[in-house]
């Protein structure tokens, strides 16, 4: 890429960081005002767990189809259209927020979590692939929504309530929505003479696709069950007012934002496949002080877990164009799909340990036993080839 095409790239990633953020914000909004929620309507542990996952369940399928579309049609059209589309659920949980249209509703405000795709395909058009790790890891820091939603959700809705909070949060969504389409550009000219059955052939094909699925699962996957589940955590466990929960939610979501573009930085410098190594083996490490019951031990390990969240989600991304730069959209829904599944089953699970054990022990255990296994697979995969290469 010259110097000439620099201030456009620059333009279109922070219009897309931007965009990311709210849909983002808008994905954990339920997350942030669960607490309230569940003493509002009297819900269980388990049924609280159930409605701060329903969003991500919509967000993480979607992502396969979306980036799909992106490749198809390109970026500027479908992440504002996917922008709009927030006001809808948002007005019908403005209307009821009963638990019942939380679950249906929230279904379909999951599908603003699909943006990660959208935005990658997008993003990475712009820049040439020695510069991937750092643009899409300064483009993932639009997580920051997420602590948006943790910590000004509860806060504004106990100024305004909460069915205003809802529509407050989409309407951002819609004018930044509205801002993308008639600002935004494409890198390139979206590809139309490519079928669906061509664009998908990479999913059935490409073992190294879903290997970075699996690692995203536990990276991404990691992030969004805590980013969801902690203010439950810290009201469950150690009895904090959900403002006091917010806020330490959002300075996870803040680490772990401010993390991945370090992690993207890092990876351009050692390999994307050095630097998961070191995330999975911290992983597995640090996850036990989650299940105990001392705060300041709790939030050395959510910290921690953070950072190493980060750090992986960079390092992942860092590869997707690498390996797949003629199908970056297709492959990056598959591997978005299942970060998003990884954060989709986590917060149920551990409802489900809470309710019949009276403890969250058995899900963090479950979190060391996945990272040590992505070392394994990441050693029989791409460490492997890299040894190959360098002999």
């Amino acid at each position: 890429m010259n110097t000439f095409d620099r201030s456009p790239a620059n333009k279109n990633l922070f219009l897309a960081t931007m965009a990311f953020a709210v849909a983002f914000a808008n994905w954990g909004i339920i997350s942030g005002l669960a607490p309230l929620l569940r003493k509002e309507l009297g819900l269980s542990v388990t049924q609280s767990s159930v409605m701060i996952a329903i969003p991500v369940l919509l967000g993480s399928l979607g992502r396969i189809p979306l980036g799909l579309m992106t490749d198809r049609y390109g970026g500027r059209i479908v992440f504002s259209i996917l922008l709009a589309f927030t006001i809808v659920p948002a007005v019908a949980l403005s209307l009821n927020h009963s638990y019942p249209s939380l679950l249906f509703w929230g279904f379909w405000m999951g599908l603003a979590g699909t943006s990660f795709a959208v935005g990658v395909a997008f993003v990475s058009g712009w820049f040439p692939p020695s510069q991937q790790g750092t643009t899409l890891g300064i483009y993932g820091a639009g997580n920051i929504g997420q602590s948006v939603a943790v910590f000004g959700g509860p806060v504004l809705a106990g100024i305004i309530g909460i069915p205003a909070t809802f529509l407050v949060f989409s309407a951002a969504a819609v004018v930044w929505g509205g801002i993308f389409a008639l600002t935004a550009n494409n890198a390139k000219p979206p590809s139309k003479s490519k079928s669906l059955a061509e664009n998908i052939a990479v999913l059935k094909t490409e073992k190294l696709a879903w290997v970075l699925s699996i690692f995203y699962a536990l990276t991404f996957g990691g992030f969004v069950a805590l980013s969801i589940y902690l203010p439950t955590l810290y009201k469950e466990v150690f009895s904090l007012a959900p403002a006091d929960a917010g806020a330490r939610t959002a300075l996870f979501v803040l680490v772990a934002t401010l993390s991945r573009p370090v992690g993207g930085i890092l990876s351009d410098k050692i390999g994307g496949q050095k630097l998961l190594l070191g995330v999975f083996l911290g992983i597995a490490a640090i996850s036990w002080l989650m299940a105990m019951p001392s705060i300041v031990l709790f939030t050395i390990g959510s910290i921690g877990c953070a950072i190493l969240f980060g750090l992986g989600n960079g390092g992942v991304f860092k590869l997707v164009p690498q390996y797949f730069p003629q199908q970056t959209g297709s492959v990056t829904g598959l591997v978005g799909a299942a970060g998003g599944l990884g954060g989709f089953f986590p917060p149920i699970v551990l409802g489900i340990c809470r309710d019949q054990t009276g403890s969250y022990a058995i899900g963090f255990g479950l979190l060391i036993f996945f990272a040590l296994s992505c070392m394994v697979v990441l050693s029989q995969t791409f460490l492997k080839s890299l040894a190959k290469v360098s002999q």
